[in-house]
């Protein structure tokens, strides 16, 4: 089955100096219909005003990867770690046993524009951990998550990949989806089709025992595949 997840229909806060869209279940947004997909839990697409951010928060037993799409983000936890994250970089926080940390804009002029990603780990209690690499975007599809870390990638405490694809029009991207696994494609920017219907930018597209799924791309698109246990 395939399914599509409108960005029109994603959960949406304003809170002033952040802007924030949910495509599942998350703070005050809650839909019993959008709880995640297989492992993935949370993509909240974030907009954050120049010298704003969240202050320091707990997290237990989640796999949090952050993208940057513009600007930059500032990162400090209680491991020690401190940090700026820029496009180009993917940062993985395993929150295991219990992990606080903040995140700020440090612009005092620019906006940041981030995806930030919960995945459930494979099991709970884990040792907490933070990852961030500069990871070069080739033409096609470049791995940014994986269980063991290869070719670059963070490593995750899951049996999950992420993948980030950019493509151009008429290209073809064929997901190697086992008929027991879950796909999920977040649209960042361009267009796709699935035969079915098209996807735009923000769009979402759940896929399971979906056999023969290609994503056409009509114009150049932009997008996270996610491979995902149940």
């Amino acid at each position: 089955m395939i399914a599509l997840r409108t960005a029109g229909s994603r959960g949406y806060a304003d809170h002033g100096w952040l802007q924030s869209w949910h495509s599942f279940s998350f703070a005050d947004y809650y839909d019993p219909a959008e709880m995640g997909w297989g492992a993935l839990r949370v993509i909240n697409e974030d907009v954050v005003a120049p010298g704003e951010g969240f202050p320091m928060h707990g997290h237990r037993d989640m796999e949090i990867v952050t993208v940057i799409l513009a600007g930059a983000l500032e990162h400090r936890d209680s491991l020690g770690n401190g940090a700026v994250i820029r496009p180009g970089e993917v940062q993985r926080m395993s929150a295991g046993l219990g992990v606080r940390h903040s995140e700020f804009n440090p612009s005092p002029e620019v906006a940041t524009h981030l995806l930030q990603i919960w995945i459930r780990p494979a099991r709970s209690g884990a040792t907490p951990g933070y990852e961030q690499r500069e990871i070069s975007l080739a033409p096609g599809a470049t791995l940014l998550a994986s269980p063991d870390g290869r070719d670059g990638s963070v490593a995750i405490g899951q049996d999950a990949t992420l993948q980030r694809v950019r493509l151009v029009a008429d290209e073809i991207f064929v997901p190697d989806l086992a008929p027991d696994r879950f796909g999920y494609a977040h649209l960042i920017s361009g267009v796709l089709e699935t035969g079915d219907f098209p996807l735009s930018t923000g769009d979402g597209l759940k896929a399971h025992d979906a056999p023969g799924l290609r994503l056409t791309v009509a114009s150049a698109a932009d997008f996270l595949w996610f491979d995902l246990p149940a």
